[in-house]
Order: structure tokens, then C-alpha cells, then sequence
């Protein structure tokens, strides 16, 4: 999470920075700037779908985090209330799975691999577990075909959306930290693969204003590799939350 947030704010920062010279009238959006791109900041939850019931996800631990840079391309004309929306951006999804399970790698199927096990059956049962979750961090390409209401002043206007993104997973780890009463306390992270997909894909959905927006995406691939998962699992992803865009 450190990372992306230090990521957002190189972008904003640049982006800010290239703006500098250009004075910008403000829209009446709580003095938000009025200029023609969208940093997006989207908070919201990280469910699985078609998955089997032993790997039950807790929803409120179970979240994820996404930053991305969109800019407009007026299609139709300038005041046709349609544009096209690419952009670039990062994204995290947290799993916080039930009865104190994490993923480890699977003893049978090796590197490039999972299976769901209890924390406990891995590092004695006698400790007590502070923090317990699985992450994966995907670098992502969006893209939105977004209609105005407004026609004549975006900047004023409820829009929605519908697009896609892709994305490319650069990072998958489990966080651990427990007490023990032999050993004190222990914080474990653990970085590999796990079995996942190496590229994701999905179809998004928002809806709101320029400044705040509800929005959900639903993958369209399976998260984990074929039999490589826990369960040979075929579970897909669907994120959903609520977004704030900065520009």
C-alpha cells in the first residue's frame, strides 16, 4: 500500500507540475481543478465468484485499492457528450480469508502454486495472530467510453461509463504476524507467484459526478492459473466501491 500510495503522488505530482504554467479557471466542485484528465482514487471490496465454499473470504478484509490517470478524447465533436477515456494506473486487492486460513505454496504442485491452509497448522497452534492476509498488485490499462449529460460543460456534468481494463500482476505476497509464547512476536511476508494468473482482464462499470463516482469491475479470466490454485479453483475476481477523481 506504501508503494502505491507513493506512486499516486509522483503522478499527481507530475501531472501538477505540467499544469503549473497554465492558469485554470475552478469548477464549483469544492475548488477542484478544472482540467480535462482524472487522477481516480477508487476504494472498495474484493470478492470471488464461482468459488467453492472453503474459500469463504471476511468482506470488510477482503478490499482493494486501485490509482489510475485517465485523459479525454472527444469522439463525435466537441459537444457530442461522448468521449474515450484511456489511461494508466495501479491496483491492489487484498483476500482476508476466513477461520484464519492463508495461501502457502502447495507441497504437491511445487513453485507456481497454492493451497489454502489454517496459519496455525503451519506455525503451532499455540500462538495468537495479529495480522493475516493475502495481496496482489497488478500494474493496469483502463479505458472508458463515457457519455456527458452535460454536453456543453463536461466539468459540470453526471456522466457514466462503461470500458475495461487489463492488468499485469508485478507483486503477490502474504502477511503474516503473530505472538508466540516461546518466541515473542513474529511478522512474516512471503513474496511469490502462488499459482496466479500473470494477466487479468475485465469489463467496468461507473457512474457520478466529475468529483465522486460509483464504480465496479468484473473480471473476466480466472485469478489463478488452471489446477495451480487452492482447490483447483476456477474463482474469478468482481471488485465494487466508491471513487474520488482529484482533476
Amino acid at each position: 500500500m506504501k508503494k502505491l500510495l507513493a506512486l499516486a503522488l509522483l503522478s499527481f505530482s507530475l501531472v501538477a507540475h505540467a499544469q503549473e504554467s497554465e492558469k485554470k479557471p475552478k469548477s464549483p466542485i469544492g475548488g477542484r481543478p478544472n482540467i480535462p484528465n482524472d487522477l481516480n482514487f477508487e476504494f472498495g471490496f474484493n470478492q470471488l465468484n464461482s468459488r467453492p465454499a472453503d474459500l469463504a473470504l471476511d468482506f470488510f478484509g477482503s478490499r482493494t485499492f486501485n490509482v489510475s490517470y485517465q485523459f479525454p478524447i472527444n469522439l463525435f465533436g466537441d459537444n457530442s457528450g461522448i468521449t474515450l477515456n484511456p489511461g494508466f494506473g495501479i491496483g491492489s486487492d487484498k483476500l482476508k480469508f476466513k477461520e484464519d486460513k492463508n495461501l502457502f505454496r502447495s507441497a504437491t504442485l511445487g513453485a507456481e502454486s497454492s493451497e489454502l491452509r489454517e496459519v496455525t497448522s503451519v506455525y503451532g497452534n499455540n500462538i495468537s495472530i495479529q495480522t493475516n492476509n493475502f495481496a496482489a498488485n497488478y500494474f493496469e490499462i483502463p479505458i472508458d467510453l463515457r457519455y456527458h449529460f452535460n454536453k456543453n460543460n463536461y466539468s459540470k456534468s453526471f456522466r457514466v461509463s462503461v470500458g475495461g481494463k487489463v492488468g499485469f500482476l508485478y507483486n503477490a505476497h502474504s502477511k503474516i504476524k503473530y505472538d508466540s509464547p516461546t518466541i515473542g512476536s513474529v511478522k512474516i511476508k512471503n513474496s511469490e507467484n502462488y499459482g496466479l494468473e500473470k494477466l487479468r482482464y475485465g469489463v467496468s462499470v461507473k457512474a457520478g459526478s466529475p468529483g465522486f463516482y460509483v464504480w465496479s469491475t468484473v473480471y473476466l479470466n480466472d485469478m489463478w492459473q488452471a489446477g495451480r490454485g487452492p482447490f483447483a479453483t476456477e474463482a474469478s475476481q468482481i471488485n465494487f466501491g466508491l471513487a474520488i477523481s482529484v482533476f
